[in-house]
């Protein structure tokens, strides 16, 4: 964990700094150990943590570099994958229940980055469309 932390920070001071290509290649360094140590992580909640801001890092780089489809697909791939670890039954159940407490998030997160940006495909595949549908009473036998 430590090791990413230090990743993280410096790419952030990079990205703060408006070193944008340096900052980009160290969120991908942080994205890639938080990938690699995600079941092997003692805590269940730092382990899910890591890859949101990872991922949420890189999301954020791109549309400073008005890249919007890039950040959406950043943005994608971490509630996608938070949706997978829910459902794999091998994980453990700390992993899985972190997953859940972390999705409303990145679901929060993609609902907003659509409302600024607009649409992309595969938020579209992902979501079903951006807007949750009103529920409209059916009426008649059931």
């Amino acid at each position: 964990m430590e090791h990413w932390k230090r990743t993280i920070e410096r790419a952030n001071r990079c990205f703060m700094q408006g070193e944008l290509v340096d900052a980009r290649e160290g969120y991908l360094q942080a994205l890639a150990l938080a990938q690699v140590l995600f079941e092997r992580w003692a805590d269940a909640d730092e382990a899910v943590a890591a890859c949101v801001i990872s991922h949420h890092n890189l999301a954020d780089l791109h549309l400073r570099l008005n890249q919007p489809e890039e950040s959406a697909q950043y943005l994608c791939a971490i509630h996608q994958c938070l949706l997978q670890t829910l459902q794999d039954p091998r994980l453990s159940p700390q992993l899985r229940e972190a997953a859940l407490r972390q999705s409303s998030k990145t679901y929060v997160e993609l609902l907003n980055f659509i409302s600024d940006h607009g649409e992309y495909p595969r938020t579209h595949r992902l979501l079903g469309g951006a807007a949750p549908q009103p529920i409209t009473p059916h009426y008649g036998a059931h």
